[in-house]
């Protein structure tokens, strides 16, 4: 069943806090980035565990199994931009339609426990390449399809909001 897409331009959470879930960059230097990207990861282990993970608050809103499978290829997507950013200079991303992938790959169909292991392994492999950074290449550029612009450091943050609202919106469905 297709939700009401989000068509926001999230990039302003990279200036000013969130209102929604809290999220303040400002709180998250990239020395973290690869510490924070495992603890939020381990927090999904037990919403993907609830004997509610199908079901939706409302038709307007994914269920958490599809947050899950959302957020399990959130660390891919991005992970994917950031070995980019690390090969290429300034590579351009490829638009990803959420929604869209929502609806192919079936998220509401798919086994929770599957979705869990492969979650902590994109996870992982995140945190892992972020772990592994230079010094000098925390400023290296990437470019969205909608031309928003983004260092390896902002890429982080930004990430980093998404992973962390997303957690939010299970907690309050």
């Amino acid at each position: 069943m297709r939700i009401t897409p989000d068509t926001k331009d999230w990039t302003w959470v990279l200036e000013r806090p969130c209102e929604e879930c809290g999220y303040n960059a400002q709180d998250f230097p990239r020395e973290t980035f690869a510490r924070i990207i495992r603890v939020v990861a381990a927090k999904w282990t037990p919403v993907l565990q609830r004997s509610d993970v199908r079901d939706r608050a409302s038709e307007s809103t994914w269920s958490a199994l599809e947050y899950g499978c959302h957020v399990r290829d959130v660390y891919r997507i991005f992970d994917g931009r950031l070995a980019k950013m690390l090969a290429e200079d300034n590579p351009l991303f490829q638009n990803w339609d959420q929604d869209e992938t929502a609806l192919v790959e079936r998220y509401d169909l798919q086994e929770p426990s599957i979705v869990n292991d492969e979650l902590q392994k994109a996870a992982s492999d995140y945190a892992d390449r972020f772990g592994a950074v230079a010094e000098t290449d925390w400023t290296r550029p990437g470019t969205r399809s909608n031309g928003s612009h983004f260092t390896v450091t902002s890429l982080g943050s930004y990430s980093l909001h998404d992973l962390i609202h997303h957690l939010w919106d299970v907690s309050t469905t």
